[in-house]
């Protein structure tokens, strides 16, 4: 590996945790600010992500999802998150966005999703 390779190869590596950090800042952020507030994201409470958490995270995701997984995204926005698909918090949730966008049909609910 030449020297500019790896200077690249460095530079890249810095970029990449900036950016987890300032996820990670954010995330601190954004807690402080809500304070006790319950966390919810798109529209599915803190006990929602939690009960679908098992169906939604790899390697072996929990199939079918349970019920109170099916009742949370029942109410669930998927066009919000659709917005999260390609970012960084989900993954970091341990949220496979994919596997996030298939529980209405796993779930047998007639909710629209949209193609992201």
């Amino acid at each position: 590996m030449d020297r500019s390779t790896a200077a690249a190869a460095a530079d890249f590596f810095v970029m990449e945790m900036a950016k987890r950090q300032l996820v990670v800042l954010l995330l601190v952020v954004v807690a402080l600010f809500e304070g006790s507030r319950a966390v919810s994201v798109c529209d599915i409470s803190e006990d929602g992500l939690a009960a679908c958490k098992p169906s939604v995270t790899k390697p072996d995701p929990v199939e079918p999802p349970s019920v109170d997984c099916c009742k949370a995204v029942s109410g669930a926005n998927f066009t919000c998150l659709c917005s999260y698909k390609n970012s960084y918090l989900l993954p970091y949730l341990g949220i496979d966005p994919d596997l996030a966008m298939a529980l209405p049909s796993k779930c047998n609910l007639s909710t629209a999703v949209p193609s992201c």
